[in-house]
């Protein structure tokens, strides 16, 4: 399979192609992959982009727990549907047990944080402010001044290794455990500010071993075929658990990439669409992240293009949002919310589609989003500079 081929394989294994329009929140999430959230926008987008889902509903699908932004694969937050909340957090144990053993280091015993666990269930579950179904939330600081002398400072021992207090590892460790869970204070995903509620998870009935072909699974099945390298970045799984995993999963390896039997049929009979299909994605989309190969998506010589002197091709993660036609990145843009435009650079003349596809994201990001961060720390002053060059490339 050429490499264009193979753009529009994992194109359309994405439903960037219009095959999940229609779907629900969930339903895109689990077929299309998790959605990488940083205090960015991209979870949004990754909805508006594949099924054409507002702000509203996302929203509204978050405050039913229908999605729901939790940490898994790696230790990092993905928004991820309701199906998968059981065995997804499963893997996010380790990093909460990691950052539970900068406290052994510390000299804090586990029967104090343990204590503490206790003791924040307790306050979260002493009153209830929004009805018998919605017990309180409530933010770190208010939880560490309801908690008082059971939450203990660290000094300056303790901020030298990022903790300077008990309470961050043990919240980590109950929401690792499905005993709470984290919410955004103003109901959206495209910010970093969180309050903690009750929730008593289900845990997972899977092993740890069941569990990783799970996602060994998924995650072939959102690429449609990945290498070993790249499976192991996305799952941080060791070579011994890479292996049995995709045994488990029944992959196959055909050219050098592992996928499931289904997929591997399926992409020998694929062929490229003629018409565009156009998108403008974040860019940390499941298109790229998921095997963390954003080279791969430039044609020829596209890749070799600098912007602030800086060959696209040669950065491990996209500097800027890409706009994508069938996998192939054509171009790069910005939201720039003092003008309420997309700012972007096309590496060729500008389609009719290319031009009616930016005008439509660029309607719902002003009128849902107000503006596009990456993460958490974005800002319009943050990323003028980058919206000066895009300008500048675009002549």
């Amino acid at each position: 399979m050429d490499r264009a081929t193979q753009r529009a394989w994992s194109w359309h294994k994405q439903g960037l192609d219009g095959s999940l329009a229609g779907q629900t929140a969930d339903q895109v999430l689990g077929k299309a992959g998790w959605a990488r959230s940083v205090g960015g926008a991209n979870p949004y987008l990754t909805l508006f982009s594949r099924a054409g889902i507002r702000r509203e509903q996302a929203d509204a699908d978050v405050a039913a727990l229908r999605i729901h932004e939790l940490p898994t694969a790696r230790g990092c937050t993905y928004v991820l549907g309701a199906d998968d909340f059981a065995w997804a957090l499963a893997l996010g144990q380790g990093a909460a047990e990691a950052q539970a053993k900068v406290l052994d280091k510390l000299d804090v015993p586990r029967a104090e944080v343990a204590a503490l666990e206790d003791a924040v269930l307790t306050v979260l579950g002493s009153g209830v402010e929004h009805g018998p179904d919605q017990p309180q939330a409530l933010d770190p600081k208010q939880l560490k001044d309801k908690l008082g002398d059971a939450v203990r400072s660290l000094g300056e021992a303790g901020k030298k290794k990022g903790a300077s207090t008990t309470l961050p590892a043990a919240l980590g460790l109950l929401q690792a455990d499905g005993r709470i869970r984290r919410v955004p204070v103003n109901g959206r995903l495209d910010q970093q500010r969180y309050a903690y509620t009750a929730w008593g998870l289900e845990a997972s009935p899977l092993t740890p071993e069941q569990t990783r072909a799970r996602l060994m699974e998924r995650h072939l099945g959102w690429t449609g075929g990945a290498t070993l390298r790249q499976t192991q970045w996305f799952t941080s799984f060791t070579v011994a658990q890479t292996k049995a995993a995709l045994a488990g999963a029944g992959a196959l390896e055909v050219g050098g990439l592992w996928m499931l039997p289904v997929d591997a049929d399926a992409r020998e009979n694929f062929t490229v669409p003629k018409e565009e299909q156009i998108q403008l994605l974040a860019g940390t989309d499941s298109l790229f992240l998921l095997r963390r190969n954003a080279a791969d998506h430039f044609a020829d010589g596209d890749g070799d293009r600098q912007l602030l002197s800086a060959k696209l091709a040669l950065q491990a993660d996209l500097p800027d949002h890409p706009i994508v036609d069938r996998g192939r990145i054509i171009g790069l843009w910005q939201y720039d919310p003092g003008e309420e435009r997309i700012a972007h650079w096309l590496f060729d003349a500008p389609t009719p589609a290319v031009t009616h596809r930016i005008a439509e994201v660029e309607a719902f990001i002003r009128e849902d989003l107000g503006d596009f961060r990456s993460f958490s720390l974005d800002s319009p002053s943050s990323r003028q500079k980058r919206i000066d060059a895009l300008n500048q490339a675009a002549g």
